[in-house]
């Protein structure tokens, strides 16, 4: 199977590793094979909004402590990145995250209930810039179309991305889907409510220009 990321080398703090031994067991889930039940891990009926690759977790931590009354579930493969938000859950005392460590591919085709999303977020996925390893890029079909059989009616997928060449290529195949609509003519506006990540900061230092797609299923 082409997977659409590498294990990543960098620094594992103390602090990153002491919270993902004392916290693992608290907020992390083992990949399996059986649906999850969000009712069950979450303890609530809250709406469930899945994050693919969210880095050190600032913003999903951020978003997250601003939203108590919704569930959000990060998928990661990177441990350092898992730990620190293991360790901003703590700190921040949130009790509406939980983390799967493992290949997005995998979760979303055997643990996420059909129909069960309401929101979708891929911030900054690898935009894989070399032509020949285009075909590892995470949003494209028929991976986009697992993602649109985990939302809600009505859910959304909303991506973003500072390489122009990832950001028309996945606005093509999120186009081609004809469960989903576009909720902009072409690029969404900037959503007021998505934290600045110092990953986007690097590449706005770049000066690449940031683009985001809102999707919205029929």
């Amino acid at each position: 199977m082409i997977k659409s990321y590498v294990m990543r080398k960098g620094r594992y703090t103390t602090a990153q590793k002491k919270a993902y031994d004392t916290s693992g067991e608290k907020y992390l889930l083992i990949f399996s094979q059986r649906e999850i039940d969000f009712k069950e891990i979450f303890s609530n009926e809250n709406g469930v909004t899945l994050e693919i690759g969210f880095g050190m977790g600032d913003a999903t931590a951020e978003i997250a402590q601003a939203n108590p009354d919704k569930n959000y579930l990060g998928i990661e493969v990177h441990r350092p990145g898992i730990g620190r938000l293991l360790w901003e859950i703590e700190k921040k005392s949130l009790c509406n995250v939980r983390i799967i460590e493992h290949d997005a591919v995998s979760v979303t085709q055997k643990m996420i209930p059909k129909n069960s999303l309401d929101a979708v977020h891929i911030f900054f996925p690898d935009p894989w810039p070399k032509k020949r390893h285009r075909k590892r890029r995470l949003i494209q079909r028929p991976f986009t179309d697992t993602l649109v059989s985990c939302l809600k009616q009505g859910g959304y997928l909303y991506m973003v991305t500072d390489w122009e060449d990832y950001a028309l290529h996945a606005l093509e195949e999120l186009s081609a889907s004809c469960a989903l609509r576009n909720a902009y003519e072409t690029f969404a506006q900037p959503q007021s409510w998505r934290p600045l990540t110092k990953f986007e900061q690097k590449g706005m230092n770049k000066e690449h220009v940031i683009r985001e797609l809102y999707f919205i299923k029929r």
